[in-house]
């Protein structure tokens, strides 16, 4: 499978890569795919059936009750769960920020999960699209390290935790990055070789033209 025409954008919570790769995509002609509303509509599906981060038996029985899809609405390749699409309100309420980290550690759920975002790859040509912008924590250093175009975003902390409150999500993004970083499969961090994008003083819009001129190049 050719990675030339997949960019890969990582960062920790409020970093401002799920804004910043949904203006790529439009700039860019590309599908967006958000891999932390993966994580997140799995973490629903698994509590919703009564399974408990801590219990491994659960989850294992709830992961192999479940079957992902994929619906694409405008650029965004959405997730289904059992043929269904879950709601905003309904993964990212706070039951779902306090447990999605803790859900996300689990190797099963990682592993069910790569496999369904690398086959994203395999659909965004024939949906019309130039390419596939992925973002997420692990995207350039698991799911596709051989991508052509991988870049880490970060922020000063005062910036990032001022982001989440705006978005009305009270998370610690502080307590996120320690679980997300401290896990043994697949931790955030800096994929080797990623261009380091800071975007703690720079708007939006700058920040989207400043990885565009960089693939564009």
């Amino acid at each position: 499978m050719s990675t030339d025409n997949i960019i890969t954008i990582d960062g920790g919570a409020a970093s401002g890569k799920s804004s910043t790769s949904r203006l790529l995509a439009e700039r860019l002609n590309l599908l967006h795919v958000d891999t932390g509303s993966h994580y997140r509509s799995l973490t629903y599906a698994l509590m919703d059936a009564g399974c408990d981060p801590e219990g491994m038996q659960q989850v294992v029985k709830g992961l192999a009750d479940i079957v992902l899809g994929t619906e694409i609405e405008q650029r965004q390749a959405k997730i289904l769960i059992n043929g269904n699409s879950l709601s905003d309100d309904q993964i990212r309420s706070e039951s779902v920020n306090q447990n999605v980290s803790k859900f996300a550690s689990i190797p099963e759920v990682r592993k069910k999960l790569l496999e369904y975002q690398r086959s994203q790859a395999d659909g965004f040509a024939t949906a019309g699209f130039e390419g596939l912008v992925m973002e997420g924590r692990d995207i350039g250093s698991v799911v596709f390290p051989d991508a052509k175009h991988r870049f880490y975003l970060f922020a000063d902390p005062a910036t990032r935790q001022a982001r989440r409150a705006k978005e009305g999500q009270i998370d610690s993004i502080q307590e996120r990055d320690k679980l997300d970083s401290g896990r043994k499969t697949a931790p955030l961090k800096v994929p080797e070789g990623a261009t380091l994008v800071d975007s703690s003083e720079m708007t939006l819009e700058e920040v989207v033209e400043h990885i565009a001129s960089l693939i564009l190049q």
